[in-house]
Formats: structure tokens, C-alpha cells, sequence
């Protein structure tokens, strides 16, 4: 009996923490795309010095289909990131679609183009 009561308690806790949880990172979220919006377009000679990849995996298990087998799926993602350097010496990670991370190459220089904290795009000298 007690074990109801116990459960009477937290679930409405661990319930508001969740959705307290999703709520903040949709408020956040939206915050940053309008801070971002608001930001003038800068466009910015600058070196690219790093490359890097967040690769994440979530696994599902499967309960079990009409013929009794029991198995897994795993989902994928992968983000892409480049650091800029400017002239002033300061530097700049940005989140980048994977076509352009396949196209920069660390060393490159040329014109950066952002907004806020949003990559726009990278105009590459031509190499000599």
C-alpha cells in the first residue's frame, strides 16, 4: 500500500521536472533564434583551424514483432562543427550542415559570413 502512495508523490514531481526540462529548452531555443535574428550580418576575413564531429547513437529495443523475434535499431546522428580564427586573433566554433564541413579544410582562409551565433557561409580564396 505504501508503494501507491510513494508513487502518488513522485510521479507528479518527476512529471514536472520533464516537462520543466522541455519547456526551458524550447524557451532557450527560441531565445537564441531571435537573438540570433536581431544580430547583424557580419561578414569577416578568417582561417579555419579546426574540424571536429559529435557523433551520437540511441539504441531501441524492440519488444518483439508477430513472429516472436526480439531485436534492436539503432539512430545516428552526427553534427558537424568548424573553428574559425579572425584577424583580431579570436576564434569561432560554428554548427555547419555536413556538405559544407566536407568542402572546408583546415587552413583555408577566406570570408566568413555569420549572424549571431549562425554560420552562414564561408567564401574560400582562391589557392595559389
Amino acid at each position: 500500500m505504501w508503494m501507491f502512495q510513494f508513487f502518488d508523490i513522485i510521479f507528479p514531481i518527476v512529471f514536472a521536472l520533464v516537462l520543466g526540462m522541455i519547456i526551458f529548452t524550447l524557451v532557450q531555443g527560441i531565445m537564441t533564434w531571435h537573438k540570433n535574428n536581431q544580430s547583424p550580418r557580419l561578414t569577416v576575413e578568417a582561417t579555419v583551424v579546426a574540424k571536429r564531429m559529435n557523433v551520437e547513437r540511441h539504441h531501441h529495443h524492440n519488444a518483439g514483432d508477430a513472429t516472436g523475434a526480439h531485436g534492436h535499431h539503432t539512430l545516428t546522428s552526427t553534427y558537424y562543427y568548424v573553428t574559425f580564427q579572425v584577424e583580431s586573433g579570436d576564434r569561432m566554433e560554428f554548427h555547419v550542415s555536413g556538405s559544407e564541413y566536407g568542402m572546408l579544410v583546415e587552413g583555408d582562409k577566406g570570408k566568413l559570413m555569420f549572424q549571431g551565433t549562425r554560420y552562414l557561409s564561408f567564401d574560400r580564396e582562391d589557392r595559389v
